[in-house]
Protein backbone atom coordinates (compact mmCIF):
# COMPACT_ATOMS: atom_id res chain seq x y z
CA UNK A 1 0.00 0.00 0.00
CA UNK A 2 0.89 3.46 -0.42
CA UNK A 3 -1.37 5.81 0.22
CA UNK A 4 -2.29 9.79 0.08
CA UNK A 5 -4.22 11.84 1.73
CA UNK A 6 -6.06 14.03 -0.49
CA UNK A 7 -7.78 17.48 0.26
CA UNK A 8 -10.05 19.23 -2.27
CA UNK A 9 -10.93 22.82 -1.58
CA UNK A 10 -12.78 25.71 -2.53
CA UNK A 11 -12.55 29.09 -0.74
CA UNK A 12 -12.12 27.60 2.53
CA UNK A 13 -9.95 30.41 4.00
CA UNK A 14 -8.52 30.79 7.19
CA UNK A 15 -9.26 27.30 8.13
CA UNK A 16 -8.01 25.86 5.35
CA UNK A 17 -4.23 26.13 6.93
CA UNK A 18 -5.18 24.69 10.39
CA UNK A 19 -6.65 21.72 8.42
CA UNK A 20 -3.68 20.87 6.65
CA UNK A 21 -1.39 21.35 9.56
CA UNK A 22 -3.72 18.79 11.63
CA UNK A 23 -3.25 16.58 8.48
CA UNK A 24 0.38 16.91 8.37
CA UNK A 25 1.14 15.27 11.90
CA UNK A 26 -0.62 12.05 11.25
CA UNK A 27 0.59 11.83 7.64
CA UNK A 28 3.55 12.93 5.58
CA UNK A 29 1.62 12.64 1.57
CA UNK A 30 -0.99 15.50 1.49
CA UNK A 31 -2.29 16.85 -1.38
CA UNK A 32 -4.10 19.96 -1.13
CA UNK A 33 -6.44 20.03 -4.70
CA UNK A 34 -7.53 24.13 -5.19
CA UNK A 35 -10.91 23.99 -6.57
CA UNK A 36 -10.86 27.42 -8.21
CA UNK A 37 -10.62 29.06 -5.34
CA UNK A 38 -10.76 32.85 -5.49
CA UNK A 39 -10.19 33.66 -1.93
CA UNK A 40 -6.35 33.31 -2.04
CA UNK A 41 -6.50 30.67 0.77
CA UNK A 42 -3.56 28.65 -1.53
CA UNK A 43 -0.88 31.87 -0.54
CA UNK A 44 -1.90 30.16 3.04
CA UNK A 45 -0.01 27.30 2.18
CA UNK A 46 2.87 28.60 1.48
CA UNK A 47 4.74 27.85 4.94
CA UNK A 48 3.28 24.72 5.01
CA UNK A 49 4.94 23.60 1.62
CA UNK A 50 8.24 25.18 2.72
CA UNK A 51 8.56 22.83 5.64
CA UNK A 52 6.97 19.43 4.48
CA UNK A 53 8.18 17.85 1.43
CA UNK A 54 5.15 15.73 1.26
CA UNK A 55 2.88 18.81 0.41
CA UNK A 56 1.31 19.14 -2.83
CA UNK A 57 -1.01 22.28 -3.70
CA UNK A 58 -2.68 21.69 -7.24
CA UNK A 59 -4.56 24.51 -8.68
CA UNK A 60 -6.95 23.95 -10.69
CA UNK A 61 -8.22 27.33 -12.79
CA UNK A 62 -11.91 27.44 -12.38
CA UNK A 63 -13.98 25.73 -10.09
CA UNK A 64 -15.74 22.30 -11.18
CA UNK A 65 -16.73 21.13 -7.77
CA UNK A 66 -15.94 18.71 -5.14
CA UNK A 67 -15.98 16.01 -7.23
CA UNK A 68 -14.03 17.07 -10.03
CA UNK A 69 -11.71 17.95 -7.65
CA UNK A 70 -11.16 14.50 -6.07
CA UNK A 71 -10.94 13.16 -9.56
CA UNK A 72 -7.97 15.17 -11.09
CA UNK A 73 -6.14 14.57 -7.68
CA UNK A 74 -6.69 10.83 -7.89
CA UNK A 75 -5.50 10.65 -11.51
CA UNK A 76 -2.00 12.47 -10.62
CA UNK A 77 -2.07 10.06 -7.47
CA UNK A 78 -2.80 6.98 -9.47
CA UNK A 79 0.50 8.45 -12.02
CA UNK A 80 2.81 9.44 -8.56
CA UNK A 81 1.94 5.64 -7.49
CA UNK A 82 -0.31 5.85 -4.74
CA UNK A 83 -2.87 2.92 -3.81
CA UNK A 84 -5.13 4.62 -2.29
CA UNK A 85 -6.99 8.28 -1.68
CA UNK A 86 -7.96 9.10 2.00
CA UNK A 87 -10.19 12.05 1.13
CA UNK A 88 -10.59 14.93 4.23
CA UNK A 89 -12.84 17.72 4.01
CA UNK A 90 -10.75 21.37 4.11
CA UNK A 91 -13.48 22.82 6.60
CA UNK A 92 -11.97 21.17 9.55
CA UNK A 93 -15.52 19.10 9.77
CA UNK A 94 -13.19 15.73 9.49
CA UNK A 95 -10.73 14.37 12.44
CA UNK A 96 -7.61 14.38 11.89
CA UNK A 97 -6.67 11.84 14.74
CA UNK A 98 -8.45 8.94 13.07
CA UNK A 99 -6.02 9.00 10.10
CA UNK A 100 -4.38 6.10 11.31
CA UNK A 101 -6.99 4.61 12.40
CA UNK A 102 -8.16 4.56 8.60
CA UNK A 103 -4.68 3.15 7.06
CA UNK A 104 -4.53 0.69 9.63
CA UNK A 105 -8.16 -0.86 8.62
CA UNK A 106 -7.15 -0.32 5.25
CA UNK A 107 -3.63 -2.76 5.53
CA UNK A 108 -6.38 -5.18 6.83
CA UNK A 109 -9.01 -4.70 3.88
CA UNK A 110 -6.59 -3.39 0.77
CA UNK A 111 -9.73 -3.94 -1.33
CA UNK A 112 -12.36 -2.02 0.40
CA UNK A 113 -14.08 1.49 0.35
CA UNK A 114 -13.22 2.48 4.44
CA UNK A 115 -16.11 4.59 4.93
CA UNK A 116 -16.88 7.79 7.16
CA UNK A 117 -20.27 6.68 9.68
CA UNK A 118 -20.75 10.38 11.08
CA UNK A 119 -21.32 10.43 14.72
CA UNK A 120 -22.52 14.18 15.32
CA UNK A 121 -22.52 16.38 18.13
CA UNK A 122 -25.24 17.93 19.38
CA UNK A 123 -24.21 21.53 17.48
CA UNK A 124 -25.39 19.60 14.29
CA UNK A 125 -27.83 21.15 12.03
CA UNK A 126 -31.18 18.85 12.47
CA UNK A 127 -31.89 19.29 8.75
CA UNK A 128 -28.86 18.17 7.90
CA UNK A 129 -28.93 15.17 10.03
CA UNK A 130 -32.45 14.25 9.43
CA UNK A 131 -31.90 14.83 5.76
CA UNK A 132 -28.91 12.63 5.00
CA UNK A 133 -31.20 9.57 6.55
CA UNK A 134 -33.46 10.52 3.52
CA UNK A 135 -30.23 10.55 0.97
CA UNK A 136 -29.00 7.25 2.68
CA UNK A 137 -31.88 5.56 2.31
CA UNK A 138 -32.64 5.76 -1.45
CA UNK A 139 -28.84 5.01 -1.39
CA UNK A 140 -29.63 1.65 -0.09
CA UNK A 141 -32.31 0.94 -2.47
CA UNK A 142 -30.22 1.55 -5.28
CA UNK A 143 -28.04 -0.83 -4.66
CA UNK A 144 -29.80 -3.43 -3.28
CA UNK A 145 -28.72 -3.29 0.81
CA UNK A 146 -25.17 -3.57 -0.32
CA UNK A 147 -24.87 -1.45 2.47
CA UNK A 148 -23.64 1.81 2.07
CA UNK A 149 -22.50 3.30 5.47
CA UNK A 150 -23.19 6.68 4.75
CA UNK A 151 -23.74 7.66 1.63
CA UNK A 152 -22.69 11.81 2.18
CA UNK A 153 -19.84 12.03 5.12
CA UNK A 154 -16.57 13.02 3.15
CA UNK A 155 -14.00 11.06 4.93
CA UNK A 156 -13.25 8.16 3.18
CA UNK A 157 -10.61 5.74 1.98
CA UNK A 158 -10.57 4.41 -1.50
CA UNK A 159 -8.59 1.90 -3.59
CA UNK A 160 -7.72 4.34 -6.31
CA UNK A 161 -8.62 1.67 -9.27
CA UNK A 162 -12.16 1.29 -8.07
CA UNK A 163 -12.85 4.65 -7.48
CA UNK A 164 -11.46 5.95 -10.81
CA UNK A 165 -13.57 2.88 -12.33
CA UNK A 166 -16.51 4.63 -10.60
CA UNK A 167 -15.73 7.48 -12.04
CA UNK A 168 -15.31 6.24 -15.49
CA UNK A 169 -18.94 5.62 -15.73
CA UNK A 170 -20.50 8.48 -15.29
CA UNK A 171 -20.30 11.97 -16.51
CA UNK A 172 -21.73 13.21 -13.38
CA UNK A 173 -20.51 12.89 -9.51
CA UNK A 174 -18.40 16.13 -10.05
CA UNK A 175 -20.01 18.11 -7.34
CA UNK A 176 -22.56 17.87 -4.66
CA UNK A 177 -23.67 14.66 -6.21
CA UNK A 178 -20.30 13.08 -5.86
CA UNK A 179 -20.03 11.27 -2.69
CA UNK A 180 -23.48 9.96 -3.17
CA UNK A 181 -23.21 8.50 -6.24
CA UNK A 182 -19.85 7.27 -6.43
CA UNK A 183 -20.99 4.95 -2.95
CA UNK A 184 -23.36 4.06 -5.33
CA UNK A 185 -21.63 3.32 -8.29
CA UNK A 186 -18.71 1.71 -6.02
CA UNK A 187 -21.64 -0.95 -4.63
CA UNK A 188 -22.41 -1.79 -7.88
CA UNK A 189 -19.41 -2.79 -8.57
CA UNK A 190 -19.13 -4.98 -5.41
CA UNK A 191 -16.53 -3.01 -3.42
CA UNK A 192 -16.52 -4.26 0.04
CA UNK A 193 -17.85 -1.00 2.12
CA UNK A 194 -16.45 -1.22 5.74
CA UNK A 195 -18.09 1.37 8.15
CA UNK A 196 -15.74 3.54 9.99
CA UNK A 197 -17.78 5.25 13.29
CA UNK A 198 -15.87 8.45 13.14
CA UNK A 199 -16.84 11.85 15.32
CA UNK A 200 -17.96 15.57 13.26
CA UNK A 201 -17.42 18.87 14.20
CA UNK A 202 -19.24 21.55 12.87
CA UNK A 203 -17.40 24.42 13.79
CA UNK A 204 -18.94 28.38 14.24
CA UNK A 205 -18.02 30.88 11.80
CA UNK A 206 -15.82 32.59 14.55
CA UNK A 207 -13.58 29.31 14.54
CA UNK A 208 -13.13 29.95 10.60
CA UNK A 209 -15.62 27.29 9.50
CA UNK A 210 -17.37 27.78 6.54
CA UNK A 211 -20.17 25.46 4.50
CA UNK A 212 -20.68 25.56 0.22
CA UNK A 213 -23.91 23.55 1.03
CA UNK A 214 -26.91 25.41 -0.36
CA UNK A 215 -30.43 23.69 0.79
CA UNK A 216 -32.04 23.99 -2.12
CA UNK A 217 -29.80 24.06 -4.91
CA UNK A 218 -28.11 20.76 -3.60
CA UNK A 219 -31.40 18.84 -2.71
CA UNK A 220 -32.24 19.31 -6.45
CA UNK A 221 -28.85 18.17 -7.50
CA UNK A 222 -29.07 15.02 -4.86
CA UNK A 223 -33.05 14.65 -6.10
CA UNK A 224 -32.37 14.42 -9.60
CA UNK A 225 -29.38 11.92 -9.01
CA UNK A 226 -31.57 9.99 -7.15
CA UNK A 227 -33.41 9.73 -10.18
CA UNK A 228 -30.85 8.50 -12.25
CA UNK A 229 -29.31 6.42 -10.07
CA UNK A 230 -32.93 4.44 -9.61
CA UNK A 231 -32.84 4.57 -13.70
CA UNK A 232 -29.54 2.25 -13.17
CA UNK A 233 -30.93 0.56 -9.97
CA UNK A 234 -33.36 -1.15 -12.29
CA UNK A 235 -31.34 -1.80 -15.16
CA UNK A 236 -28.32 -3.54 -13.01
CA UNK A 237 -31.47 -5.47 -11.07
CA UNK A 238 -30.62 -8.94 -12.57
CA UNK A 239 -27.04 -8.77 -11.72
CA UNK A 240 -27.63 -7.54 -8.27
CA UNK A 241 -29.87 -9.66 -7.12
CA UNK A 242 -26.95 -12.80 -8.51
CA UNK A 243 -24.22 -11.38 -6.67
CA UNK A 244 -23.71 -11.52 -3.02
CA UNK A 245 -23.86 -9.34 0.10
CA UNK A 246 -21.40 -7.34 1.38
CA UNK A 247 -18.61 -9.33 2.88
CA UNK A 248 -17.36 -7.00 5.05
CA UNK A 249 -21.34 -5.83 6.18
CA UNK A 250 -22.07 -7.35 9.81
Amino acid sequence: MKPLILIPSYNTGRILPITVADVLVHWADVWVVMDGSTDGSEVLLKPLRESHRGLKVICLPKNGGKGAAVLHGTLQAQAAGFTHVLTIDADGQHPTEDILRFLKLAEKHPEAALMGCPIFGPEAPQLRVQGRKISNGWSNLETLGWGIPDSLFGMRLYPIPALLRAFKGTFWARRFDYDTEIAVRLAWQGVPMLAVPTQVRYLTAEEGGVSQFRYFRDNAVLTWMHLRLLAGFFWRLPMLLLRGRNPLKP
